[in-house]
């Protein structure tokens, strides 16, 4: 872990990497009913993903809320 954030568990983490482990955890089914949004519900892709969650914080914030509590 990194001294300049001790304290963030995303820190080094790739937005692209959260979403691969959640697709390969949940499936795309599962996380559209996990994490209601289209880009995991209309015909999901790893590339239309990121794009609407780089744009949507909110959606992001609970991506990343998602993969903190499967990873513990």
């Amino acid at each position: 872990m990194s001294q300049e954030q001790p304290n963030n568990p995303l820190h080094g983490v790739k937005l692209t990497e959260i979403v691969q482990f959640l697709v390969s955890t949940y499936g795309w089914k599962e996380l559209g009913e996990r994490i209601k949004i289209n880009s995991f519900n209309n015909n999901p892709t790893i590339k239309s993903s990121l794009k609407f969650l780089r744009r949507t914080p909110w959606a992001r914030e609970k991506v990343e809320n998602l993969y903190l509590k499967t990873k513990k």
